[in-house]
């Protein structure tokens, strides 16, 4: 599928987008998107293989965004602590806005994770993949005690209540101060456990 800006495929992401985030998951129809774009809904299915394809898309299209910005992290020269701090903030900040301002897209994105369909597995595999990549930096550095899987673990483990989808459904009511002060204490912890291992 192409994702170049004015192909057909762009088009269609731009407007079941669209409908999804007016009428949520369950109304939204491939042939309504279809009518909108003045086509038959036989030709969005040569784009995407079913109504569920097409919010995989949905969410993959976002979620792109967030990969680009932790690759970013991952690459910059700065202290493996410091970019795992910032990566975990990162993703907390991007899921809190997402549920905030489009809850009907990060709901579809927190189904397809407690589904553990396709799109999720490549998500937590690159969130996984960053994460490992940091750590062997911190490894090597010294800045991290000496076991890369006990450490991306624990990274996971204590972080899970602000990076997994589900807990950020469950707590997006929170007061945003408040859970980002809960956060950035539960980080200094991660970071002090991380150096002692």
């Amino acid at each position: 599928m192409a994702d170049a800006a004015g192909t057909p495929a762009s088009r269609i992401l731009a407007v079941a987008t669209e409908h999804l985030r007016r009428l949520g998951p369950t109304r939204m129809t491939v042939v309504g998107v279809a009518a909108d774009l003045g086509m038959t809904h036989a030709n969005i299915y040569r784009y995407f293989a079913s109504k569920e394809a097409l919010l995989e898309a949905v969410s993959a299209a976002w979620l792109r965004e967030l990969d680009a910005a932790l690759t970013a992290t991952a690459d910059a020269p700065d202290p493996a602590d410091d970019k795992l701090e910032r990566m975990i903030l990162e993703i907390a900040r991007r899921y809190r806005d997402k549920v905030e301002r489009d809850p009907r897209l990060f709901e579809i994105f927190a189904e397809a994770y407690d589904r553990d369909g396709p799109l999720s597995r490549r998500h937590r595999a690159r969130l996984r993949g960053l994460v490992d990549r940091v750590i062997e930096e911190g490894l090597a550095a010294g800045l991290i005690g000496k076991d890369r899987n006990r450490a991306t673990s624990l990274v996971f483990d204590l972080a899970f209540r602000f990076i997994h989808p589900s807990a950020v459904r469950f707590d997006h009511l929170v007061p945003r101060a408040e859970l980002q002060a809960r956060l950035e204490r539960v980080v200094r912890a991660l970071l002090i456990a991380l150096r002692a291992r």
